[in-house]
């Protein structure tokens, strides 16, 4: 990017949350790009989340300001058009998908066998990062889940690792290795691959759904909750991610309405929390038939599912905790995957193509658990190590 380029370009400010994985993509592009901003903490600073909220009719974060162009979300096109980039693929001995429990892991391991290693995750402890309270990890009587992942990456960056905040979304064979690509349209060239890139939330599949993403609703209370202080919101699901979330919203907003389809079916830990809680009002029976607002979400229609029953509820915002999908659709027709869409891999975590490895959440192994994972990111790599030995 050239200097008179740069002595032209808008002022650019980025509205963010402290945990927010999208806002940490967003900043990861502009650093990449040499492109200078301001950071602006929405969780923090009430008068510029209003700001934010005038400038983008937008609840969820990021949102990028550049002159008079607003880009809302992590927009990878826009992004694009904005701030030009581009530059040869750089060939790693293995590339890491995904920095969760399982990705770190691999890294380490890979570094200690003096692999040319590069990670690429939109963010740094995936899924463990939602966890509220962890009291199952060895060395730890509790241990939230951010904290237990700023511990990872602490060792994890102190090691000659390349880490890459990007989301991949195209893996293809080419000669001598595997080419990765991703959405802010970065190359790179790996002679083997770990795949750790977790699972995603699961949609609430009602009409208008796309639209209000962003606007009220959310799945991320992490990057989304701070917004909502002193207001009313709603959670749905009935498993511990939906009680975490319930139980750190109640601690935010005014008021949680808490949808469950079913039962609950959370752990005691979170369980006990949760009856304690006066400001959580639990909907049990009901499922979310209809999403209401105009510009932005402004509530919900619940209705029961044995009696057709129908309630509304007026919300400033909506959390969805109704459990996760692997983020396998870019390896569809690369790799084997189980009729839950996970990838298929034999005890050595290999999948289907030689040269390709997979550990975690996104794999068919039994046990969704952070140590789990840890050990399978372990294997994953030493598996990556022998393949490379022998070619």
């Amino acid at each position: 990017m050239t200097d008179t380029y740069l002595s032209h370009m808008p002022e650019v400010t980025v509205y963010s949350t402290q945990n927010c994985p999208y806002c940490r993509l967003a900043k990861a592009f502009l650093d990449r790009n040499n492109i200078p901003y301001r950071s602006v903490d929405v969780g923090i600073d009430r008068k510029a989340a209003k700001e934010m909220v005038e400038l983008s009719g937008q609840y969820g974060v990021p949102v990028i300001v550049a002159g008079e162009e607003v880009i809302v979300g992590f927009d990878t096109d826009k992004l694009r058009a904005l701030f030009t980039t581009g530059k040869k693929p750089d060939m790693f001995d293995v590339i890491i998908v995904g920095a969760g429990p399982a990705g770190l892991t691999a890294a380490l391991y890979c570094v200690r066998k003096n692999l040319k290693t590069l990670m690429i995750s939109p963010d740094i402890g995936g899924q463990a990062l939602e966890s509220w309270n962890i009291e199952n990890y060895m060395g730890y009587r509790m241990i939230t889940g951010d904290d237990l992942m700023a511990k990872f990456e602490e060792q994890i960056r102190e090691l000659e690792i390349r880490i890459e905040l990007d989301q991949v979304n195209s893996l293809l064979p080419t000669s001598g290795g595997f080419s990765v690509k991703t959405v802010s349209d970065q190359e790179y060239k790996g002679k083997t691959i770990i795949l750790s890139q977790g699972k995603k939330p699961r949609k609430l599949g009602v009409a208008r759904e796309e639209e209000f993403i962003g606007r009220g609703l959310s799945v991320c209370a992490t990057c989304d909750g701070p917004i909502f202080k002193e207001k009313v919101v709603g959670v749905v699901g009935g498993g511990n991610s939906a009680l975490t979330t319930a139980l750190e919203m109640s601690g935010i907003a005014k008021e949680v309405h808490l949808i469950v389809r079913s039962s609950i079916r959370a752990d005691a830990v979170y369980t006990s929390q949760y009856a304690q809680k006066q400001n959580i009002i639990t909907h049990t029976g009901y499922e979310v038939t209809e999403l209401i607002g105009d510009d932005r979400l402004s509530g919900i229609i619940i209705t029961n599912r044995e009696t057709g029953e129908k309630k509304t509820l007026k919300l400033d915002g909506l959390f969805t905790e109704i459990g996760w999908i692997p983020n396998t659709s870019f390896v569809e027709g690369l790799l084997k995957l189980n009729d839950q869409k996970e990838i298929v891999i034999d005890i050595n975590c290999r999948t289907s193509a030689p040269g390709i490895f997979a550990a975690g959440d996104v794999t068919s192994i039994a046990g969704k658990q952070i140590i789990i994972a840890c050990g399978e990111g372990a294997k994953a790599a030493l598996s990556a190590f022998d393949y490379l030995m022998t070619q």
